[in-house]
């Protein structure tokens, strides 16, 4: 029978952390641990706020479903999946927690790293970009010196902020990632590409609100840069409706409720010519270890939570200059430590 455990953590920055929607100092973190017998599996759910989730309301559903997960015989994730999702609907966070760890926890049973479960060759160690968020040209170059890095994700809000992404690239010839998050309009937009592509900018993430979706198939036509959604595909049914305007998705586990739902995501992807990216909803090692079990997966990863954050939980990722390596370990190939302070 399994035993559901789950942990609340309040986990600093390194950094405050600014993107178009707002700054936080620290990142409500919630671990959940399914064990049966000697063997655990973890899983994580970080609350976002603009996505009306928080750690208390996760706890209160865990809480009200306890016992019928708890008397879940799990013989198959996928299964496991399907049963969550129709007892939590709607719930993708808790359910992307629960999903992980119950994949997680399988694949110790088989003593296998969740790729080789999954069938997946996993020739790393692969690359993840290093996030800086929205703050002063000054500080933003002190956090891009701080942590020189082969290639870097900026988050802008305004269109202005164009005029940080030249101040940046005084500091680095590092290729950048930008992420709007819904922050420009289609003219600002497609005013910017040119410069954009002048400064060496790889990758525009959803510059547009998702409801102006619309307007991206002019923006994709005209862009030298590849256009990933991320806030426009949240969950799998949106996929489909990103293939016109993008050349590619970003899933979050979290957003989509976890390994299984993202799976289908990417072959979905496939299946309609789009390229796909991981990313990062600054999770601990937990989240960030089962992203980057499903590299061979990806065209491009984004699993810098652990590097954002000034405290961990688990260990079993090691970065260097950009490359991520797993631990070796069974299931997520992660330890959990608790509360500690990152080294």
């Amino acid at each position: 029978m399994l035993q559901l455990k789950y942990f609340s953590f309040d986990l600093a920055f390194q950094y405050p952390f600014t993107i178009a929607k707002g700054t936080k100092t620290h990142q409500p973190t919630l671990i959940t641990a399914l064990r049966l017998g000697n063997v655990a599996g973890f899983g994580e759910a970080p609350a976002i706020n603009y996505y009306n989730v928080t750690v208390p309301q996760m706890i209160e559903t865990l809480e009200a479903k306890r016992a019928m997960i708890e008397r879940y015989a799990l013989t198959d994730p996928p299964r496991f999946w399907h049963f969550l999702h129709h007892l939590i609907p709607g719930q993708h966070f808790l359910t992307a927690a629960l999903d992980i760890a119950g994949w997680d926890l399988f694949a110790q049973m088989r003593r296998q790293p969740l790729h080789q479960l999954l069938g997946l060759k996993w020739d790393g160690p692969p690359l993840t970009d290093y996030t800086i968020g929205i703050d002063t040209l000054p500080e933003m170059a002190a956090k891009m010196a701080a942590h020189p890095w082969p290639v870097y994700k900026i988050k802008v809000a305004r269109p202005d902020d164009i005029d940080l992404l030249r101040g940046l690239r005084t500091h680095t010839d590092a290729p950048f990632r930008v992420d709007a998050n819904e922050g420009w309009g289609l003219d600002d937009a497609k005013r910017l590409l040119p410069e954009l592509h002048a400064l060496n900018v790889t990758l525009l993430e959803q510059p547009l609100s998702r409801e102006h979706n619309e307007a991206m198939p002019e923006l994709k036509a005209l862009s030298p840069i590849l256009l990933y959604a991320d806030e426009s595909c949240r969950t799998e049914d949106e996929v489909i409706k990103c293939a016109a305007g993008f050349d590619g998705i970003n899933i979050k586990l979290t957003k989509c409720g976890g390994i299984t739902p993202a799976l289908r995501m990417i072959k979905q992807a496939r299946e309609l010519g789009l390229k796909v990216m991981m990313g990062s909803m600054n999770e601990s090692t937990i989240g960030a270890a089962a992203v980057a079990n499903m590299w061979p997966l990806l065209d491009v990863m984004d699993a810098d939570g652990p590097l954002l954050l000034r405290q961990d939980v688990a260990q079993g990722l090691t970065y260097d200059n950009g490359a991520v390596t797993l631990s070796g370990g069974n299931g997520l190939g992660v330890k959990f430590t608790g509360l500690r302070d990152s080294v």
